[in-house]
């Protein structure tokens, strides 16, 4: 049975590494699920303190997953239009068949909010939707190093124990 918590544990955790990127994917939560069911064997030691601050971390980082790119186009001087625009271009994005369109979603999402609140300022919906790929990338670089950083102290409990789980 540890074997197999083990081998899912890992899994989550790919799933996690990928899904900082494609956020049809659960991203930092799949990480965290991984460490979890990593902990959930009999070879390796329950942490509270790790389990407890790696989720606080995963909490936090996802509901800024979902503020960031609004921030991005607040910050370059986006309206509430251009902030509406970027949530919706995010869920359009995940869902539309198009390649990228994660990426062209909130950008699209929060150029269009701004032509709609002023469409003779073209230059300035430009440098919202610019703001919201921002935000969108560094929320996703966010995600990427947490992932990372999951998978790392997953191969080190993994080492650490290595000879409790591989009899």
């Amino acid at each position: 049975m540890d074997l197999l918590l083990v081998f899912l544990g890992f899994i989550c955790i790919i799933i996690g590494i990928m899904g900082s990127f494609l956020p049809v994917l659960p991203g930092l939560s799949s990480s965290w699920v991984g460490l979890l069911l990593l902990y959930l064997t009999k070879a390796v030691e329950n942490n509270y303190w790790v389990l407890g601050i790696t989720f606080i971390i995963m909490i936090t980082v996802t509901i800024l997953d979902y503020i960031i790119p609004a921030k991005g186009t607040k910050r370059f001087g986006g309206s509430s239009y251009g902030v509406w625009g970027t949530n919706i271009g995010l869920i359009v994005g995940i869902f539309a068949p198009i390649p990228f369109g994660i990426i062209i979603g909130p950008f699209a999402g929060a150029f269009i909010g701004e032509i709609i609140y002023d469409s003779k300022n073209h230059k300035r919906a430009l440098k919202a939707a610019t703001g919201s790929l921002i935000g969108f990338l560094a929320s996703s670089f966010i995600n990427f190093l947490l992932s990372i950083v999951f998978l790392g102290l997953f191969l080190n409990l993994l080492w650490q124990n290595k000879a409790n789980l591989f009899l």
